[in-house]
């Protein structure tokens, strides 16, 4: 019986000292006093809650029924078509514009392309800097729309130089107001010297004349294209000693869609794809090849079994007279007619016409 109350009084103290310890109050818990739940303690996050506090939506509510081809077209980041012809266009753009536009300001006058650049014309409108004037002009032969967009620094920059203002200080910005008829007007000016030197510009590669439409200072007035649809964007860097600003040229894919073949081609030197010096080495080079002339007498023809039965010997009888007219050819092709004689005993041939190549006789038979 001692055993058993030994026993007992040690299960006692043992349960007294764990109701202690559970009531005892835990140092690192930011409320002291109150204990903690077993099952809250031992709760793990699952996938979801994780997905969830980064910012990932991998559940059903996340998808929100969009299938693959969706989200795709709704990705930000798409690689688009590089056009190398279009950057030498630009950069012809530049050369011609630091002439053009130190003639229109009489000033010294620096341009400089600071990037060329792929995206979204919906992308773009957000993030155009307000105040600014966004002129609208149209391709007439691509039958589509442009956009250059003039910021405020380099509109009151043009202002003042324009009307005077001396050099050495900065122009002077007037925030919170609107664009008066005086400026517009100079800016408009502007952007037609900018539209001539653009038209310029692409005439080595194809004609294309672009015609000022109007002129803008709300974004949401200048949508030329849908949103989503692809661009191609060139900014443009003008300093003028102490003033300039930024120039940017927005050509949407659609726009140049009908000259897409002849922007993707590679180019060599300054004439757009030609070079002269190799062009004159070529023919020089060409001028100089051997030609094969075969002095044709006559035509027959023959059975294949008749081919095959003549051996050394056999005699093969010309229907063409003597002093007939017999053709010099180049393989294939016929190239002359004339008479056969005798020179110091050796066989020659007197031409006394030409003929034309098969390609234009075919091309006057279909003309006749």
């Amino acid at each position: 019986m001692s055993g058993t109350s030994e026993e007992d009084d040690l299960a006692a103290a043992w349960g007294a000292s764990l109701e202690s310890e559970a009531a005892a109050p835990d140092p690192f818990d930011d409320a002291p006093g109150e204990a903690v739940p077993a099952a809250d303690a031992a709760r793990v996050l699952n996938q979801a809650e994780i997905d969830s506090l980064l910012g990932f939506d991998s559940g059903p509510a996340g998808d929100n029924g969009e299938s693959g081809i969706e989200r795709i077209i709704s990705a930000g980041l798409i690689a688009y078509e590089r056009l190398p012809m279009l950057e030498i266009v630009f950069d012809r753009l530049v050369r011609l514009m630091s002439t053009t536009l130190r003639n229109f300001t009489s000033d010294n006058v620096e341009i400089s392309l600071d990037a060329m650049t792929s995206l979204r014309f919906g992308d773009y409108l957000n993030s155009i800097p307000l105040p600014a004037m966004l002129a609208v002009f149209k391709a007439e032969q691509w039958d589509n729309h442009g956009l250059v967009v003039v910021d405020s620094s380099l509109i009151y920059s043009v202002v003042d130089v324009l009307l005077g203002g001396r050099r050495g200080t900065a122009a002077m910005r007037i925030e919170g107001r609107p664009y008066t008829t005086i400026e517009r007007t100079l800016v408009e000016r502007l952007i037609t010297v900018v539209m001539g030197d653009l038209r310029n510009a692409f005439e080595p590669l194809c004609p294309v004349d672009f015609r000022f439409d109007r002129l803008e200072v709300n974004p949401r007035f200048a949508a030329i294209s849908r949103l989503s649809n692809a661009a191609v964007l060139a900014r443009l860097r003008v300093d003028m000693e102490d003033r300039g600003g930024r120039i940017e040229i927005l050509l949407p894919y659609a726009t140049l869609e009908p000259v897409r073949e002849l922007l993707l081609q590679q180019f060599m030197g300054e004439r757009f794809g030609r070079d002269s010096i190799w062009e004159t080495h070529l023919a020089e080079e060409l001028r100089q090849t051997d030609v094969a002339l075969d002095v044709v007498l006559d035509e027959q023809a023959m059975l294949l079994s008749q081919v095959l039965r003549l051996k050394v010997g056999d005699r093969i009888i010309l229907a063409s007279p003597p002093g007939s007219p017999v053709q010099l050819r180049c393989g294939d092709v016929a190239l002359f007619e004339g008479q056969l004689g005798r020179r110091e005993n050796k066989l020659a041939v007197r031409i006394d016409s030409g003929r034309e190549p098969p390609t234009q006789a075919m091309a006057m038979g279909h003309a006749a």
